[in-house]
């Protein structure tokens, strides 16, 4: 079992203005056997994520914020408290509030490669 405080991971920043902590699953896990990670993830205000395809899925909850996800050309705010799945493959963005938004994320334990489609 793996016990770890977010404040004890180092964040890497992920695009301009797009901050990953791994919480569980990181590189150091593979002994723990985790079947999924679990990512914190906080985009500043305004900051945009280019859009982009990852080869697992994504199932994401805000935990505070807000921020505008562009699924498959299809636009959707989302909300503290909002839940979203974001298929394997699927083109999508992000795009920074009026003030940072926090987020959780889940994927599968294994190679996670994105693509850069703009």
């Amino acid at each position: 079992m793996k016990l770890v405080n977010e404040e004890d991971v180092e964040a890497v920043e992920q695009a301009e203005g797009l901050r990953k902590k791994v919480l569980v699953g990181g590189e150091d896990d593979d002994e723990d056997g985790a079947k999924n990670a679990l990512r914190r993830f906080v985009l500043e205000p305004n900051a945009r994520v280019p859009r982009h395809t990852n080869s697992v899925e994504h199932v994401q909850y805000v935990l505070e914020g807000g921020y505008t996800v562009e699924v498959e050309g299809e636009e959707h705010v989302a909300h503290e408290g909002d839940a979203m799945h974001v298929p394997a493959g699927a083109v999508h963005s992000y795009m920074g509030g009026d003030e940072r938004g926090v987020f959780l994320c889940v994927v599968p334990n294994e190679d996670d490669e994105m693509e850069v489609v703009e």
